[in-house]
């Protein structure tokens, strides 16, 4: 082979080897990004309510709206989380549910919120998204007691 051609496949290479990394930098920015952005939420639903003091005794109207329970995997089974008005789970410190264990849930990853007295799943734009009962959701799904949803690996399961 001509030592040109070996030189310019060798440029290539290089420039393949910077373009990977390039692409790898950018990933890991945009993760870091994420978790700075708040979370958005669409124009309707209820504005997000601050967590209740710890001991704290739950009304009537919490009561009846519910909680989500982790119920996968093992470590975590039995956490529970009540759902005053609106609940987002993710990676992300800020939160409602903070899954930082669970690789295949994004920082922001969706949001459990009551609506008309109903309650509702919405996927974030999560780059695995969420299942409900087995089956990828998008948009806003309604859920019922027993329903199980998937966070990546994290399975929970809405109680009363």
């Amino acid at each position: 082979m001509p030592e040109t051609l070996l030189t310019v496949l060798k440029f290539c290479f290089l420039a393949l080897v910077y373009l990977f990394l390039f692409r790898v930098v950018r990933v890991v920015m945009l993760e870091l990004k994420a978790a700075r952005i708040p979370v958005a939420v669409p124009e309707g639903a209820p504005p997000a309510a601050a967590p209740p003091p710890a001991g704290a005794r739950r009304t009537r109207k919490e009561r009846a709206a519910g909680s989500l329970r982790i119920v996968e995997p093992a470590a975590r089974a039995g956490e529970t989380y009540p759902l005053t008005q609106e609940v987002t789970v993710g990676r992300a410190p800020g939160c409602s549910v903070v899954l930082a264990d669970d690789t295949f849930v994004s920082q922001v990853h969706a949001r459990v919120y009551h609506q008309g007295g109903e309650t509702y799943v919405e996927d974030l734009g999560s780059t695995n998204g969420t299942l409900v009962n087995g089956e990828r959701i998008s948009g806003s799904v309604r859920i019922r007691r027993g329903d199980r949803i998937n966070f990546g690996q994290t399975v929970a399961e809405l109680t009363r």
